[in-house]
């Protein structure tokens, strides 16, 4: 009863402040040197989402491609690529001319094909592309054109049924599935070109990369856009790194896969960078997540899942930085967070049933809206905060030794009405909710409750990213 009464109070004050804060502007209105007055239109109400990273520089991954074998037998568009292989004898290599192979083609025994780019196998419009069904097949520098349409086939460029597989340098374009590897393991593929079919719906495109029951594999350096996933699934000791992938859906999604990890890539424009779901003893480090989609999107996700190394990563301009959700789940499990910087995001870390057992220490939040969303029960205060930088730090250093001298407390006013409800976040930024943030904290009968405490902020900013 309480806290409703608090809450009616506080929404009353909003009511309030906001029309005081409309008339206030209206009358200001043009006046743009008016101290507070409005702004030029061509200045920037917040400071740039970019700072120190320029997302649009960001380096897409330069592959070289794969050298051509010593030897070989060269196949012309003439011949029937399909009808040379079933001649090959284990372990031969093939080289393809450039032009148009026509596929499906299907490898049933251990050879090497290798072409240059201009070199296409082309999809008979049904079905999968290019089929392996042996060990140690390598599939090396052509292009894949075009696949069937089915999802429930799951029709891709290539699917990899086998131990062994290289599949690296390929270019990949116009197929619903890009690359599908299943219950395999040592797959390796690398510095592959994957363009998705750009479907609006992106429920409606397929997988560029899908793992299913794979094991001590790699995914690295590759290139994807306009695809769905990038996909882990049940599929434990595997590396994701060096990829560049943007304008997709998941950036990569593990579920049921333990001991993965995720380094060193660039995940920009996607509804979520990496989602990790289901997974325990997943390490995600140096990684780049930016510019998630804007109406629900989030750099790092975690759903029940356990013993997770979050480091060095860069969170930009994403509406959740972090969302936890029932994360750890399991008796005993530690989530940690170290030396991230969390920049520009609407929500640093949101805490969805999530709070105990998580440690976040040397992390930077700087440009969010709020460090910190609480709700569906969530507590912060039951996370170990230790040794964060804060931009909306108040505190001091006397003793300049790096480390602020009074404890950093998140207890806004704003952010408990808004997390309550949402259409007022439209005021952020405004001397309404500033306002509100004033009364908060000088009258007692409004007084908002603490949502996260770090006894001991970081002063001394490193810049993002120089951890």
């Amino acid at each position: 009863m309480r806290r409703r009464s608090r809450l009616g109070a506080a929404l009353a004050v909003v009511g309030v402040l906001g029309g005081v804060a409309t008339a206030a502007l209206a009358g200001r209105q043009g006046d743009e040197h008016a101290p507070g007055g409005t702004p030029p239109a061509s200045a920037p109400d917040r400071p740039s989402p970019r700072r120190d990273f320029d997302a649009v520089t960001w380096p897409r991954p330069v592959y070289a491609p794969p050298p051509p074998p010593a030897a070989g037998i060269d196949v012309s568009p003439d011949e029937s690529l399909q009808g040379v292989l079933q001649a090959l004898p284990a372990g031969a290599e093939v080289r393809l001319g450039a032009g148009i192979h026509r596929g499906p083609v299907r490898i049933t025994r251990p050879v090497t094909i290798w072409g240059p780019p201009e070199a296409v196998i082309r999809s008979s419009g049904t079905g999968t592309t290019v089929e392996v069904l042996a060990d140690g097949v390598s599939l090396l520098g052509f292009t894949v054109e075009g696949s069937g349409r089915r999802f429930d086939t799951t029709d891709a460029a290539v699917r990899v049924h086998g131990d062994d597989a290289r599949v690296e340098g390929l270019h990949l374009r116009d197929a619903l599935f890009g690359i599908t590897v299943e219950d395999a393991r040592r797959a390796g593929v690398r510095g592959n070109v994957i363009v998705g079919t750009g479907e609006r719906d992106l429920g409606l495109r397929g997988d560029a990369i899908r793992f299913w029951e794979v094991r001590d594999s790699e995914i690295v350096d590759n290139l994807v856009t306009d695809s769905r996933d990038i996909v882990v699934w049940y599929s434990p000791g595997n590396r994701v790194r060096g990829n560049f992938v943007e304008s997709g859906r998941y950036g990569t999604h593990f579920m049921y896969s333990h001991r993965n990890e995720a380094s060193a890539n660039t995940y920009l424009g996607n509804l979520v960078g990496i989602f990790v779901m289901y997974s325990d003893t997943v390490t995600v480090r140096d990684n780049r997540m930016a510019f998630a989609d804007p109406a629900g999107g989030m750099g790092l996700g975690v759903k029940e899942s356990g013993e997770l190394v979050v480091t060095g990563n860069v969170l930009l301009g994403n509406r959740d930085g972090i969302y936890l959700d029932a994360s750890p789940m399991q008796r005993g499990h530690r989530n940690v967070f170290e030396r991230n910087a969390v920049l520009f995001c609407e929500t640093g870390v949101a805490f969805h049933r999530s709070g105990a057992n998580s440690s976040f220490t040397g992390n930077e939040f700087a440009g969010c809206g709020s460090p910190a969303r609480i709700d569906g029960g969530g507590d912060a205060m039951l996370t170990a905060w230790h040794g964060n930088s804060f931009d909306d730090y108040q505190g001091y250093d006397l003793d300049r030794d790096g480390v602020g001298d009074v404890p950093y407390e998140l207890h806004r006013l704003s952010d408990q009405i808004t997390s309550v409800r949402e259409d007022l976040k439209f005021f952020r930024g405004t001397p309404a909710l500033a306002l509100l943030d004033l009364v908060g904290r000088i009258v007692p009968l409004l007084a908002p409750r603490i949502l996260l405490r770090d006894p001991a902020p970081r002063v001394a900013r490193e810049a993002p990213g120089a951890h």
